[in-house]
């Protein structure tokens, strides 16, 4: 097993890089050390990288952080072209929807 530091915008993640016939003959040793360090196991075939494997919980905070990160891109553009309103302005919008709903 090989161990490798990558860089992505100046943090250093690192992650063990293995053959793919690992990933038939020794499964379990992979998905342990992903849950317990947390990181990624890279998977090669014919020597280069192929596949990212990690632990189900790291991919789900993976992906809720990203989501999060688009949201919060998307609400920097609407600031940016003036696609906001005041707060009080959109709690009043939201009531009368809320409303309408109810009655309608």
């Amino acid at each position: 097993m090989t161990i490798e530091k990558i860089y992505i915008r100046g943090d250093t993640m690192e992650s063990a890089i293995r053959p793919s016939a690992d990933l038939r003959n020794h499964y379990n040793e992979i998905s342990k050390q992903c849950k317990e360090t947390r990181d990624a196991v890279i998977i090669t075939v014919n020597g280069r990288g192929d596949t990212a494997v990690l632990g189900l919980q790291d991919y789900y905070q993976m992906k809720s952080e990203l989501e999060l990160l688009k949201t919060l891109a998307e609400a920097e553009n609407d600031v940016k072209n003036g696609l906001v309103s005041p707060m009080q302005d959109s709690f009043d919008n939201l009531r009368v929807s809320l409303r309408e709903r109810k009655n309608g």
